[in-house]
C-alpha cells in the first residue's frame, strides 16, 4: 500500500484541503458491510480525505455512518439531495428537507461538510426555490458548503447565479465536453469536483464516445504509459492534468484497484508533451488553460 501523501488542494472558496483523488462511495456492486467497512476505513488509511456519497446510493450512507464515523474529523463529508426513494428526484423542498434528515440520520452527523443538489434542470431550481433552500440547510447549521452535481446546458446559468460553492462535473479525455466548464468554475473561486475520471473503465457512462474508447482499447496510447500501469491509471494520470481539477472521485470495491489509483495519483498528472500527444492521437483539440 502506498505511503507517501497523497497531493492535495483547496476546494475554491470553501478553504477544504483535499486530497486530488476522492472516494466515491457509489457502490457498483454487491457487498457484504464487512466488506464494504473495511474499504472504507481503507480508503482512509491511505490518506484519501474527500468521500463523496449521496440519498440515494443504496446504503452507501448507513455504511459511512456505521464504520467510519470515529473517523469523522479524518475526511470531508459531501452528500446530494433531491433523490427520492420510490420517484427517482423529486426537487421541492419537502423532499429536499426530507433526504438531508434521513442522510444526517443515516451518517451518523449533525452536519455534512457538502450538500449538492443530485443534478436538477435550472427550471427544477427555479420552480422548487431549492437554492433557497439549501441555504435555509446551512443557516441552521447542517450544511457547511452547497455544491450542485450538474452538466450542460444547465452548469452556466448555475455558476453566473454566484450562490454554489462547489460544482461536481463530469470530465475525462473520453468524455471532453465539461473541459471549459471545469474552468470556469475554478476561475471563479468555487469547488470542482470531477467524477468520471478514468470513465469507469468502460464506454457507455457520462457522453464518452465509444470511438474513443475503442482506441484506447486497442492500445492507441499504451506506449505513453509508464511500466507496469494499466490503461485506468493513464486516464486517472491525463484526468489529473486538467488546471482546474481539485479533486476527482473514483468508486471502486477492489482494494487492488484502490492501490493502483493510489499510485497514479502519487505519479502525478501527465507532462504537457504527452497529454498533447494523448489528445492529438484522440481527435481533440488543445487542452484547458
Amino acid at each position: 500500500m502506498p505511503s507517501a501523501s497523497l497531493p492535495t488542494a483547496i476546494l475554491g472558496r470553501t478553504g477544504l484541503e483535499v486530497t486530488r483523488l476522492g472516494y466515491g462511495a457509489a457502490h457498483r456492486r454487491a457487498l457484504t458491510d464487512d466488506e464494504i467497512g473495511n474499504m472504507l476505513n481503507r480508503v482512509l488509511d491511505v490518506g484519501i480525505n474527500f468521500i463523496d456519497t449521496a440519498n440515494d446510493y443504496g446504503n452507501s450512507e448507513e455504511m459511512i455512518g456505521r464504520y467510519i464515523r470515529s473517523r469523522r474529523d479524518e475526511y470531508v463529508l459531501a452528500t446530494k439531495c433531491g433523490c427520492h426513494p420510490r420517484d427517482g428526484h423529486v426537487w421541492t423542498r419537502e423532499n429536499l428537507e426530507r433526504g438531508l434528515h434521513e442522510s444526517l440520520a443515516r451518517l451518523r452527523v449533525d452536519s455534512v461538510d457538502i450538500m449538492q443538489l443530485h443534478n436538477p434542470s435550472v427550471a427544477a431550481c427555479e420552480e422548487g426555490d431549492l437554492v433557497r433552500c439549501l441555504e435555509d440547510m446551512r443557516s441552521q447549521g447542517h450544511v457547511r458548503w452547497i455544491g450542485v452535481s450538474s452538466t450542460l446546458p444547465h452548469l452556466p446559468t448555475f455558476l453566473e447565479w454566484g450562490v454554489f460553492d462547489v460544482f461536481q462535473i463530469p470530465y475525462s479525455l473520453l468524455e471532453t465536453e465539461h473541459e471549459e466548464s471545469i474552468s470556469q468554475v475554478a476561475r471563479a473561486d468555487a469547488g470542482t469536483i470531477i467524477r468520471g475520471g478514468v470513465a469507469l473503465g468502460e464506454p457507455g457512462h457520462g457522453t464518452s464516445t465509444e470511438q474513443a474508447w475503442e482506441s484506447v482499447q486497442n492500445g492507441l496510447l499504451d506506449d505513453l504509459t509508464a511500466p507496469g500501469e494499466s490503461r485506468t491509471a493513464l486516464l486517472l494520470r491525463l484526468t489529473l492534468a486538467h488546471p482546474g481539477l481539485h479533486t476527482t472521485i473514483v468508486g471502486t470495491t477492489n482494494p487492488d484497484h484502490l492501490d493502483e489509483n493510489m499510485k497514479a495519483t502519487l505519479a502525478g498528472p501527465l507532462s504537457e508533451d504527452v497529454v498533447n500527444e494523448a489528445r492529438s492521437r484522440l481527435g481533440l483539440g488543445a487542452g484547458p488553460a
